[in-house]
């Protein structure tokens, strides 16, 4: 049995480890942490959980760690790189879903999450948790970066092409699009229900925190790439949606295309592999699935189009599935349960 412990546990993030968790028959949640929610008892803070689980949020203390064999951190960028240094010390193994270790350079870090690092000595040991991708290194990690919900639907959907060197890479074109979770329990007014509603919106065009990290992971797993990318805020509560544009190489075809998706993603679990029929969000919504779909139209002008759950493939459930990694479970383990058990009673 895997003893977790969440530091973070208030936020959206931390509500969908906990319910995930409360379903994964390998592990017990028996630590949770937070700041301003100290002292609350988390069925307190997230209702939705009444009846499932009673626990006290603690202030995060070194010292309450004894018994836990992993940490999920979710917190906002900047707060994670304190607490992971002292996880890290007490020989924890931890699971960061914020941006703190996600790039190894300290300079591009500061320039886009507006923080000096202050635990850089760590960044060597971070290992990038984009679970489809670098298995081998998550399997024997103590620190992981679990990936951003952009980077994770637009990094899914490139890099089989890339690797396979079927797309140009010159200037492949990226517009996205989020439920308003994406921004965390945030006061700011232009979150609030009567700024969205009815409305889409670009943000951050040109300066969004996931650009360096983006780049630096189609680099690591493809190539030197050139993009553009815009993410924009949908009037709905969780999901990512990318439209990516780019240019294939002369004479690729739709078949090569689908090859390199089934090559690559055939033995994946949470890949959904739809060729050229278009994903829709809703359907990923409460799910570690990320659908893919292209088209390629005349003239070798390639769309791709790829769908998450931000709260989950692109937080809790992409960082419980590099859990069961670390630990030699099936990587569908807690994510697929439920699912399971309805295909055992059809099939009785």
């Amino acid at each position: 049995m895997i003893n977790a412990g969440i530091i973070g546990a208030a936020g959206y993030s931390g509500a969908e480890l906990i319910k995930l968790l409360l379903n994964h028959p390998e592990t017990e949640i028996i630590k949770l942490f937070g700041n301003s929610s100290a002292g609350s008892r988390i069925e307190d803070v997230h209702s939705s959980l009444r009846g499932m689980i009673s626990l006290e949020i603690e202030l995060f203390n070194p010292d309450a760690l004894e018994d836990v064999d992993l940490i999920f951190a979710a917190l906002p960028s900047g707060q994670s790189m304190t607490v992971v240094k002292e996880v890290c010390s007490a020989g924890i193994k931890i699971i960061d879903l914020g941006g703190d270790f996600r790039l190894s350079d300290t300079s591009s870090y500061s320039q886009y999450y507006k923080h000096e690092h202050t635990a850089p000595e760590l960044l060597k040991d971070a290992v990038y948790g984009l679970s489809e991708w670098n298995e081998e290194s998550i399997a024997s990690a103590k620190l992981i970066a679990n990936p951003g919900c952009y980077p994770t639907s637009i990094l899914l959907a490139l890099i089989p092409l890339l690797k396979n060197n079927l797309i140009n890479d010159e200037l492949i074109s990226i517009v996205s699009y989020s439920g308003t979770s994406g921004a965390g329990k945030s006061s700011s007014p232009s979150m609030m229900f009567t700024e969205v509603n009815e409305s889409v919106r670009a943000y951050k065009a040109g300066n969004h925190q996931h650009i360096p990290e983006i780049k630096q992971y189609l680099e690591y797993f493809g190539s030197n790439v050139k993009f553009s990318f815009v993410p924009h805020l949908l009037p709905v509560s969780r999901g990512i949606y990318s439209t990516i544009h780019a240019a294939v190489k002369e004479g690729t075809t739709e078949k090569e295309i689908a090859e390199s998706f089934n090559s690559y993603y055939g033995d994946k679990p949470f890949i959904r592999f739809l060729s050229k029929a278009i994903p829709e969000m809703k359907d990923v919504i409460h799910t570690n699935f990320c659908d893919i779909g292209f088209k390629l139209n005349e003239g070798g002008s390639l769309v791709l189009f790829s769908t998450i759950d931000n709260l989950v493939k692109g937080a809790a459930g992409q960082a419980i599935q590099n859990m069961n990694i670390m630990f030699g479970l099936d990587q569908t383990e807690g994510l697929l349960n439920c699912t399971k058990k309805k295909l055992l009673k059809i099939k009785q």
